[in-house]
């Protein structure tokens, strides 16, 4: 008889288990690379820096099997400096990246509440930039992707699954300003097709620059397009960005670079881009490639740049790279070539970097 019920717990609490399935993941990223920029007022600075092809961080995912194909996850990933060993982290922030608590459904899509990217940036990173926002060409340095254009706080967003090639994404992220609704608040969205060699999307921001005191700075706009195409031998990108409004336009980098009297970031503005990618040798190796140009049509401070980069796969989980880019600035445009986790300080840098995922 007590055997029959220790063999009935047992049973009993397999059988939880099967159903409340749950796993956490620890994983990170560790980049780290020499730097030199120039053409900046301060002249050269070579550097040992962190995270030039990819931010380094240490993050934790996990999720737990709530039966039905519903899925509760999470997500909880800081910065970190490899240079130094510091966190990388503004305003004593431990989780900069991304915080944040859902639940995900095979069917229905997922739901997430917290820190997280917005549409806008996911879909200029993953379908049309080439450096995937990183090394020195990355599309960060033109293209209006700084400070709230990446994360929101305060962020509830809602992702479809796919649908037979299309997915979806909405994003909305509370002010949290007392006695106004609307006051800081933010709106995103992006809707795209992948299947077979075409990738194309669209994503749309909009953000209220007012705040519990001012209620009159308006609302900043952003529509962009982009899509890459693989030819198998070379896969070729594009990127298009109306940018209208005050903050429609961040800056990437200093403001000051070139400069004492700071560089004004215009209100109306597009950015377009074409760029590509290519296999080299025995695929281990890829070629990206882009131009970008920022047309400022408030104050004609117009920009071009041209990027050239390397990538080497030595493992599955470690690669090399090499990288260059340069930004023709006019009419005193204040543009800088920085890299995934820096503004710049001039109008030209090198990388030469390892990545090593776990």
């Amino acid at each position: 008889m007590k055997k029959s019920l220790i063999a009935v717990a047992v049973l009993g609490a397999m059988s939880s288990a099967a159903f409340a399935q749950s796993n956490v993941t620890i994983y990170g990223i560790l980049d780290a690379g020499i730097v030199s920029e120039r053409g900046g007022a301060a002249g050269t600075t070579t550097k040992v820096t962190s995270g030039a092809a990819s931010a380094s961080r240490i993050g934790f995912k996990g999720t737990e099997d709530l039966g039905g194909g519903l899925s509760a996850i999470f997500k909880l990933e800081t910065g970190a400096r490899i240079d130094t060993g510091a966190l990388d982290n503004t305003n004593n922030v431990l989780f900069n990246r991304e915080a944040y608590v859902g639940l995900s459904s095979k069917t229905a899509g997922t739901l997430t509440l917290g820190r997280q990217y917005t549409p806008y940036y996911e879909t200029l990173r993953d379908v049309g930039d080439p450096f995937a926002m990183g090394y020195a060409g990355t599309a960060k340095n033109l293209f209006p992707v700084a400070s709230f254009m990446t994360r929101n706080d305060n962020a509830v967003v809602y992702k479809t699954p796919n649908l037979q090639g299309f997915t979806g994404a909405v994003s909305y992220s509370l002010g949290e300003t007392a006695g106004d609704t609307t006051a800081n608040r933010q709106v995103g969205a992006s809707l795209g097709y992948n299947n077979g060699p075409l990738n194309v999307a669209v994503a749309y921001n909009s953000k209220n620059n007012d705040t519990a005191t001012v209620k009159t700075n308006g609302i900043g706009h952003n529509a962009l397009i982009a899509a890459n195409y693989d030819f198998k031998v070379v896969k070729v990108f594009g990127a298009y960005s109306k940018d209208k409004g005050l903050n429609s336009a961040p800056l990437n980098g200093p403001a000051t670079a070139y400069s004492t009297t700071p560089f004004i970031a215009s209100k109306d503005s597009s950015d377009a881009l074409l760029g590509l990618t290519a296999p080299v040798g025995d695929t281990a190796g890829t070629v990206m490639a882009s131009y970008i140009r920022k047309d400022d049509k408030e104050f004609n401070r117009d920009a071009d740049q041209w990027a050239i980069g390397y990538s080497y796969a030595l493992s599955k989980r470690t690669s090399t790279y090499v990288a260059y880019a340069k930004i023709k600035n006019k009419n005193g445009a204040g543009y800088t070539v920085g890299n995934n986790s820096e503004g710049g300080t001039g109008d030209k840098a090198f990388n030469l970097g390892l990545k090593h995922s776990f």
